[in-house]
Formats: C-alpha cells, sequence, structure tokens
C-alpha cells in the first residue's frame, strides 16, 4: 500500500499529467511522423526517417513546446476553467501555479537547448513559438476571430517544422494543410459555444458571446461547407490513395456535424460535437497510412531481414 505522502505525490503526477494534457502528446508525434513518411518526404524510405536523429530532435522538441503551451494556457485560464471544466480544474489545481511556471520555464529552456544542435534556424523557430503560444494564452485568445484563428494556427505549427527540415512544399501537402486548418478552425469555434458561461464571467470577447449563437453557427457552417474544396482537391487531384475513404466518410459524418449544431444548443451537445471534431482529426493521422499502405508492408519486411 502507497503511504499518504507517495498517494499525494502520485496524484501531483496525474494532475500535472492532465494539465500538459499528456494523452494528446502521443498522437501529436505519431501524426509528425506519419506526415514525414507519407505526405513531406514521401521520396525517402520509412526506416531512414524513423532513425534520422535530427528529425527525431524536432519531434521531441516540438512536443515538448505543445506540452509547456498547455501549462501556459491553464495557467491563464484557471479562473475560466472552473466554470468551464470544474472536474479536470479541481484536478489540476493539485499542482501549484507556482509549480505549473517552473515545469514551463524548465520545458522551454530545454527546448531552446534541443533546437540549437539542430540548427539556429530551428532554435529561431522554436523560440518564435513558445512567444506566440504564450501571447496567445496571455492575451490574443480573449479576442474574437483572431483568437480563434491564431489557435488553429498554434496547432499545425509542429508540423511546419518538419516541412521546414525537409525543404519540400509539393501542392498536396497545401491540401491536406488547409482541410486541417479548417476542422482546427471549427473545433475551436465550437468550443466558443461550448464555454460560454466562463468566457463571459472572465470577460472574453469570444464571437458568440459578442454576436451571437446564430452568428457563431453561421460562420462554422460557412467553414465547414468549405471543407468541401481541399476535399475535392486531395480526392480529384492529387493522389491520396486508399485515404480517399476518410476524406468521403468525413463529408457523411460533417453533413450530421451541421444537423446537430443547428438542431441542439446545450453544452452537452456542444461537448459531443467538440469530440466528433477531435474524433475526425485522430481517425485523419492513423488514415495517412492509407495514402500508400505498401510501405508499413516493405518496412515490416525488412525490419524482419535484419
Amino acid at each position: 500500500m502507497l503511504s499518504r505522502k507517495n498517494k499525494l505525490l502520485v496524484m501531483k503526477f496525474v494532475s500535472l499529467f492532465s494539465v500538459v494534457r499528456g494523452y494528446n502528446i502521443p498522437i501529436i508525434v505519431l501524426a509528425q511522423y506519419l506526415s514525414a513518411i507519407f505526405i513531406l518526404a514521401p521520396e525517402k524510405r520509412a526506416l531512414s526517417i524513423l532513425l534520422d536523429f535530427d528529425l527525431f530532435i524536432i519531434v521531441f522538441v516540438s512536443s515538448l513546446t505543445i506540452a509547456s503551451g498547455y501549462i501556459i494556457n491553464n495557467f491563464y485560464d484557471s479562473k475560466k476553467d472552473l466554470i468551464n471544466r470544474p472536474n479536470k480544474s479541481m484536478l489540476d489545481r493539485l499542482v501549484s501555479q507556482k509549480t505549473k511556471l517552473y515545469v514551463y520555464f524548465t520545458l522551454n529552456f530545454i527546448v531552446a537547448l534541443l533546437a540549437i544542435i539542430v540548427s539556429w534556424r530551428a532554435f529561431l523557430y522554436f523560440s518564435a513559438y513558445i512567444f506566440l503560444i504564450w501571447y496567445y494564452s496571455h492575451r490574443i485568445k480573449k479576442y474574437p476571430i483572431i483568437g480563434n484563428l491564431t489557435a488553429a494556427l498554434l496547432a499545425i505549427l509542429p508540423f511546419f517544422a518538419i516541412l521546414l527540415y525537409y525543404k519540400n512544399l509539393y501542392e498536396v501537402i497545401i491540401g491536406h494543410a488547409t482541410f486541417l486548418f479548417l476542422l482546427l478552425l471549427i473545433r475551436e469555434m465550437i468550443k466558443d459555444l461550448e464555454n460560454i458561461k466562463g468566457d463571459l464571467a472572465n470577460d472574453y470577447k469570444t464571437i458568440p458571446i459578442i454576436y451571437g449563437e446564430e452568428i457563431s453557427k453561421k460562420i462554422i457552417t460557412f467553414l465547414t461547407i468549405s471543407t468541401i474544396i481541399p476535399i475535392y482537391v486531395l480526392i480529384e487531384i492529387f493522389d491520396v490513395g486508399y485515404m480517399d475513404i476518410y476524406f468521403y466518410s468525413c463529408l457523411i459524418i460533417l453533413i450530421f456535424f451541421l444537423i446537430h449544431l443547428w438542431k441542439h444548443n446545450t453544452k452537452e451537445q456542444y461537448v459531443l460535437l467538440h469530440n466528433v471534431l477531435k474524433f475526425l482529426i485522430v481517425a485523419g493521422v492513423f488514415c495517412i497510412i492509407l495514402i500508400n499502405p505498401s510501405v508499413l508492408w516493405h518496412g515490416e519486411k525488412l525490419l524482419r531481414s535484419i
């Protein structure tokens, strides 16, 4: 049996894990590697990408930056989260604000140290990324439209780090990035509907608070319909292999998403719609392998032969 002191230590570790959203980071790492193998550097062998030390550092640094971003976001949103997410907020409060800041600065120091190993460009990129996350959490997120756009942009910046590393800018990459950006932007808009009470109490000037829920739903509808453009481009113009199954499925799910959006206006329904979008984003990560499944088959044969 654990002593009371050890139990408290375990609970604080769980609390910190919740603050940095440790359950999200492995998905982001997987997304970065799959994007590198199938989209950003398709001309390279999968094994050479997996064994690339500099790429590993970039992915690891991205993970630490995202973790520190969640910490500073949690730091500024502590009062709002007490209203919007009371259960998670109580767990997160097991770690003091002082400890959160200590971990935040420690992670950022490690990021800077590791990034400079790769190159001075990587150092500048991640330094700018850290600053943008802080400025977003401190000020930008309280404002409508620009806050939503910045949040969606920050979510895809880790993939641009890999893009800059390989120095490849295929047109198909723009198609994938546009679709992902739209999904992330829609998710941010849904979060505003979901968090109206906490945002209103803490003077956050979001779209549903300033312009009303109906205007917010109209913007979400426009953005959702806009996803047809990158989906059409990816399926009809570029070769995405069997991943077209994923994009067709997305279209069907997004139709039902819009129906439910206009049919309901409770927080529980907005949370459900938020989870639907998270499912589409996570499913998209795993479906990247459908672009060329033979890569994994050849990789497995190669590993068996070693």
